[in-house]
């Protein structure tokens, strides 16, 4: 890898990449580059060896077994331990951002997560579908979050992290909150893909990579469009 671009790893697209969020990359490799950042990403699958040293790391959704199984060789490999221990970025969505929790149930069994968000994930009663909307926390100085959900499990938050944003229409985590964030770290159950739809969190994933105080402002126009169409078919606020 090299030290003078901007490394994004998208994590084992083999067993990850169910929902479209493989997006995720893409925008950010977009927003980088048109603000004369250069950019070098990687798509590491799970027989490969995680990368310590890059910049930015993405995890997407997934159904249980390769959910499980990304868990079991992510502690195995220790890659992204290491990664975030240096103080890398880290966006994770519906399944990865699960298993970055303590535990996660998978095929009816509690499985052991990376313990790198204080969160553990169980099952809810009914499967949350639809659109998610919430107000992110203030602190990060972000517009609404908005995007598509789809999973079975419900999602509890310890002390260590702050909910990503507060539910205004979904589910989320519980019906109450939405995602968690921790340092670098944020964990979200919003595809879309979520940085399509919310190209703030892109901005601000870029910043935390590359120490930047304020990026140049782009040409938003066909993603405002997009936020105000999704925004509103999440319902009244």
């Amino acid at each position: 890898m090299s030290e003078s671009t901007l490394r994004i790893v998208w994590i084992y697209p083999d067993l990850l990449s169910t929902y479209g969020d493989r997006g995720n990359l893409l925008i950010l490799a977009r927003r980088a580059a048109l603000r004369g950042i250069d950019v070098e990403t990687y798509e590491v699958r799970s027989d490969q060896a995680m990368p310590n040293s890059a910049d930015i790391y993405l995890i997407g959704g997934g159904e249980d077994g390769p959910q499980a199984l990304a868990a079991q060789r992510l502690i195995a490999d220790r890659g992204l331990h290491r990664a975030v221990n240096q103080g890398a970025a880290v966006l994770a969505v519906c399944a990865g951002y699960q298993l970055f929790g303590g535990s996660f149930f998978a095929k009816g069994a509690r499985c052991t997560g990376l313990g790198l968000l204080d969160i553990t994930s169980d099952r809810g009663e009914t499967r949350a579908v639809g659109e998610v909307r919430g107000d992110i926390d203030p602190r990060l100085g972000l517009p609404p979050l908005t995007g598509f959900e789809n999973h079975g499990g419900r999602t509890h938050l310890g002390p260590g992290v702050a909910p990503l944003a507060r539910v205004t229409a979904g589910v989320g985590n519980d019906g109450h909150t939405e995602g968690a964030w921790y340092g670098k770290i944020l964990g979200t159950y919003a595809h879309g893909p979520a940085l399509a739809r919310n190209p703030a969190i892109a901005d601000l994933l870029l910043r935390w990579a590359t120490g930047a105080d304020t990026l140049a402002a782009l040409d938003d126009v066909w993603s405002e469009r997009l936020r105000a169409e999704r925004l509103a078919a999440a319902g009244p606020a």
